[in-house]
């Protein structure tokens, strides 16, 4: 990542990015996340920021913890996130766009079709 947005805490971002790796398949079922360390080295970032995320994802059930092991992505994790988007999007994203689409007058061939 290495470009992190100040107007969201660091975590978040982290825990964002893993989950749009979950999503798109980059980070498949099944297999181990880059540890701790290695993350918070990479982004130079505390280690305590990486397990924040990392925790909120094993809360989620996206994460799974194997000791002696580390951080794993768990069977059906994709489904379950891809649920969990869809969800976050219908109830808080979308009432949002569909308001400033109303207050903006635009039509569906404006949003659609490209027509201004």
């Amino acid at each position: 990542m290495s470009q992190w947005n100040d107007n969201e805490p660091i975590y978040m971002q982290l825990r964002t990015a893993v989950l749009h790796r979950i999503l798109s398949g980059s980070l498949p079922e099944g297999e181990a996340v880059p540890s701790v360390r290695q993350v918070a080295a990479d982004e130079r970032i505390n280690p305590l920021t990486v397990s924040k995320a990392y925790q909120m994802l094993v809360d989620e059930g996206l994460l799974e913890k194997r000791r002696g092991l580390g951080m794993f992505v768990r069977d059906g994790a994709r489904a379950q996130a891809l649920e969990q988007e869809r969800q976050t999007f219908l109830q808080q994203d979308w009432p949002r766009i569909r308001a400033r689409i109303d207050a903006l007058g635009l039509t569906q061939a404006q949003l659609f079709g490209g027509d201004a």
